[in-house]
């Protein structure tokens, strides 16, 4: 089955902004054999309508398409829906590709339109409403095919579009199209109502046409004069002008997003930058040089040049530019003059007491300073009131900051600063710093004694007599006896007045009076406590204590025993504290002594680990005084008492004279040399029994009862160089009780290793003529220890020709440079002869005679002759071999995947069948 199949690619390249999506329409083209390619990313489809006649049969998109025209190619005539307004740009087309498949003929053309679609997407909005964006200012070829209308049915009749006044849209073969192009600044949007007949019932839906704005609106300034003042004194970054632009694009995309610049200032004094202006804003404000060097004399008038540019500022937008002129004005803003005020005014509040002038532009006054919230407050033509009476005891003076702020909150000028003083009056009665105070005098105390000074406060002016104040005592409690205190009139100082305070209460409470001269007064309370003296020294209830026994073994902090010496003073005082202190018999310190502070009890406690052997039995003498001097009597025997402590014997395990031996040996040695002695001792004398531990493979011996240490076989350092065991030493009597000591073995080093060369070097050349920097790096080793193998040496065999030609560079102790030592050498395979040394004395040495390849190299170093054939290398016959072999197994695997995709490859169809397959595109 033939049939008339059209192509219909609406081609045009209109551009969106944001999605990057374009719109197409190419020609009627011939039926055609066709097939598709898919590839993947992120490339955008191609839209396509496939019809039989004038009927759509297909919407479909695709990536890309390949066309092959068949043999007699007739072109038509484009379908009649399509305005006759472009009958002339049609024709073109028309001679255009019929040309190109005349010149062509039956050669495959490759049509590859990579061609974006126009937000083809549609937004369901309720029920079968859709949305449609559309980019303005379209200049393709019309009608321009929009989007296709998926909500009308196949059977659909008597199709009506309204909401359309212009006459601008239509539908077409379930196509919404466009007679010319949108302007979104002239209408943004358009509201379609589409309608027809389904059946026998009419149905309708909308269709919201979206216009997508284009950059095509160059941004101006709103007024063509544009005109501002700055005062002297505005702080720098504060605007006192906005220079404003209007741009009719889209003002939710950068077409409309506006960037400001200042380009020049003249004059340019007395600094070429005094201004700025904010990208974002277009406020103008001064910088920090313009701030600061501002001077209307100097310059009263600026022309600012500024420039507006729409894309955010981008290379390509749009700009206009304008002139602004900035007047300079003096200002009346300064510190007014200070203030004195009365306490306690009567009012009425508020009172008037300041003012302050901000001449510029709108401004608005707060006041700043250490006073309470609201005390002082500013009106907006900046009058500062006192709102309540002032207090000159609460304080004495304030220092108000004035300060001027935009109505945003962003301070103008720098604040001006207003000093209130205040008047004092006599208001105030003393006062005590604290309502109770408290001191302590000793019960010996003599009559005048001072024990406390009392000093009340009066917050007037200390410049008047209002703070003079006298002292009175009022009261005692306990009131017997009479007359023990008294307090000077003038000073408030507290003296005793009885001859002694012994046998008085522990404690009087004392009531001060102070008044100044106007009566007005407030008292306090003094506690006198009255202090215990030493007069009494601690004493023991017996002269000697045990004997106690303790076993030697008692571990370290046990208590032996606990005694008290008592005190007749005070319970709890200073004079009733005791101090104890072993006087003699504790010489080694191997006991301490442990008081507990609230009982006076002391405990002999063991700080020492006991010796029965050493000392069996000690005789301690114990001295008991108070931290504090006697006042009345003295330390006789009565604070001093003896304590008897014997020793118990207990059987001790072993003792090593070392916890750790260190011992060396030098390697290959003979064996049975004795190495140590471990020696210890037992405290009971009993024998000591020793072996060993952590020598597994046997290399040592201990004597059972000598503690020689001994080799048992020579020792070979490269195989391990330290060794460490366990000595355990046994209490000959009692296997329980037992020491031990590590000893660690040092094995010397000797010089019993030659050094050896290190890696394999028979791929490696030398380039002749030679390479600058170009070399072998030869690597050797010694086993032995860095005394005899630290730094080996390398030395060429003493011959002419070999140090003629060679070179040997030391890099480090182990590695060296073998290079040519002339400029050129013949290509060839050298033995070059060398000695490796160690560094012992005398040193071990090792002759190698090193084969080298010489050969010439192209401009990468890589080496243009073939080396030598060395001995165990294949041959050419070999290598050819291998390399047939290769080929015979690659030619076989490559007849086996061909002869399978013989077998997978599908019976082509047969032309008339063609027609009859569908396109495999992607819908």
């Amino acid at each position: 089955m033939k049939s008339s199949l059209s192509l219909f690619l609406k081609r045009s390249i209109q551009q969106n902004t944001t999605d990057k999506k374009l719109s197409c329409c190419l020609g009627d083209l011939h039926p055609y054999k066709y097939s598709f390619d898919r590839i993947g990313g992120m490339e955008p489809h191609w839209p396509l309508v496939l019809q039989e006649g004038n009927k759509v049969v297909k919407h479909v998109y695709l990536k890309v398409l390949t066309i092959k025209p068949p043999k007699e190619y007739k072109y038509e005539h484009f379908p009649p829906n399509l305005n006759s307004s472009h009958a002339s740009q049609r024709e073109h087309t028309h001679r255009s590709e019929k040309g190109l498949m005349a010149d062509r003929g039956a050669t495959p053309m490759l049509i590859i339109a990579l061609i974006p679609v126009i937000l083809d997407t549609f937004v369901p909005c309720s029920g079968v409403n859709v949305k449609i964006g559309v980019p303005e200012n379209y200049d393709g070829i019309f009608p321009w095919y929009l989007a296709k209308l998926h909500s009308l049915p196949g059977n659909y009749s008597d199709l009506v579009v309204t909401g359309d006044d212009e006459g601008i849209f239509g539908v077409d073969a379930q196509f919404l199209y466009a007679l010319k192009p949108l302007d979104r600044e002239k209408q943004p949007s358009y509201s379609l109502q589409v309608s027809f007949r389904a059946s026998v019932h009419r149905q309708s839906f909308t269709i919201e046409v979206c216009v997508i704005d284009k950059n095509d609106n160059v941004p101006t300034f709103i007024e063509e004069s544009m005109r501002g003042s700055v005062q002297l004194g505005l702080l720098k970054g504060i605007p006192f002008m906005q220079v404003e632009a209007l741009d009719r694009d889209d003002r939710n995309t950068l077409h409309a997003d506006l960037r400001f610049s200042l380009m020049e200032q003249t004059p340019r004094i007395p600094s070429s930058q005094m201004f700025f202006i904010d990208s974002i804003t277009g406020e103008v404000s001064l910088t920090e040089e313009g701030a600061s060097t501002l001077d209307p004399e100097m310059c009263g008038r600026y022309k600012l040049s500024v420039m507006v540019k729409d894309m955010a500022g981008k290379a390509n937008a749009f700009f206009t530019t304008g002139i602004v002129t900035v007047e300079v004005t003096g200002n009346t803003w300064a510190s007014p003059d200070p203030v004195r005020l009365q306490e306690n005014l009567p009012g009425p509040y508020p009172i008037p007491i300041s003012q302050v002038k901000w001449s510029g532009s709108q401004a608005e006054y707060s006041l700043e300073g250490e006073f309470p919230e609201m005390l002082f407050t500013i009106s907006r033509e900046g009058v500062i009131y006192l709102n309540a009476p002032l207090d000159r005891e609460t304080q004495d003076q304030f220092q108000i900051s004035i300060v001027v702020e935009r109505p945003d909150g962003r301070e103008i000028a720098k604040p001006v600063e207003l000093r209130v003083m205040v008047g004092d009056a006599n208001d105030n009665r003393p006062t005590f710093p604290q309502a109770q105070y408290h001191t302590v005098v000793k019960e010996l105390a003599a009559r005048g004694t001072e024990i406390l000074t009392v000093q009340a406060a009066d917050n007037d002016d200390p410049k008047t007599d209002n703070v003079r104040i006298f002292y009175r005592l009022v009261g005692q409690i306990p009131e017997s006896p009479r007359a023990l205190f008294r307090v000077d009139r003038d000073s408030g100082v507290i003296s005793v007045q009885a001859d002694s305070m012994e046998g008085t209460a522990p404690q009087y409470t004392l009531t001060i009076t102070a008044e100044d001269a106007k009566g007005l007064n407030s008292s306090c309370t003094v506690v006198v406590t009255v202090q215990d003296e030493n007069n009494n020294p601690p004493v023991f209830s017996q002269h000697e204590y045990g004997p106690f026994h303790i076993p030697e073994d008692a571990p370290v902090g046990t208590t032996v025993t606990a005694v008290l010496a008592g005190d007749a003073d005070v319970r709890g005082g200073d004079s009733w504290q005791v101090d104890y202190r072993l006087e003699s018999g504790n010489e080694e310190e191997v006991f301490m002594l442990v008081t507990d502070k609230q009982t006076n009890e002391v405990s002999l406690v063991l700080s020492k680990v006991l010796d029965f052997e050493r000392e069996s039995e000690y005789i301690l003498v114990l001295s008991a005084q108070n931290p504090v001097a006697l006042v009345r009597g003295r330390y006789g025997p009565a604070s001093t008492a003896t304590v008897s402590i014997y020793v118990d014997d207990v059987n001790e395990g072993p003792i090593l004279s070392q916890s750790h031996y260190e011992v060396t040996v030098r390697e290959g040695e003979e064996p049975g040399r004795v190495i140590a002695t471990i020696r210890g001792y037992d405290p009971d004398s009993h024998p000591i029994r020793y072996s060993l531990q952590g020598d597994t493979k046997k290399y040592f011996s201990i004597g059972k009862y000598s503690g020689e240490l001994k080799t048992v076989q020579a020792l070979d350092r490269e195989e391990n160089s330290t060794y460490t065991m366990e000595v355990i030493a046994v209490d000959g009597r009692n296997s329980s009780l037992s020491a031990s000591t590590l000893v660690t073995v040092q094995i010397l080093d000797v010089n019993d290793n030659s050094p050896v060369l290190v890696g394999d070097y028979s791929w490696k050349y030398l380039c002749t003529p030679r390479w600058e920097d170009q070399a072998l790096v030869l690597a050797s080793r010694d086993s032995d220890g860095p005394q005899h193998g630290g730094r080996l040496n390398f030395s060429l065999r003493s011959d002419a020709t070999v140090r003629r030609n060679w070179k040997l560079t030391p890099i480090n102790d182990t590695h060296t440079n073998l290079s040519l030592n002339i400029p050129y050498l013949a290509p060839e395979v050298y033995t070059v002869p060398f000695t490796i040394s160690d560094s012992s004395s005398p040193p071990r040495s090792t002759f190698i005679n090193l084969p080298v390849t010489v050969c010439p190299c192209n401009v990468r170093g890589n080496c243009k002759m073939a080396a030598k054939q060395l001995q165990g290398m294949p041959t050419i016959q070999s290598a050819v071999g291998i390399l047939l072999g290769t080929f015979a197994v690659i030619g076989t695997i490559l007849i086996v995947v061909f002869v399978r995709l013989s077998y997978q490859n599908p019976k082509r169809p047969s032309k008339t069948n063609q027609e009859r397959v569908p396109l495999k595109i992607s819908i």
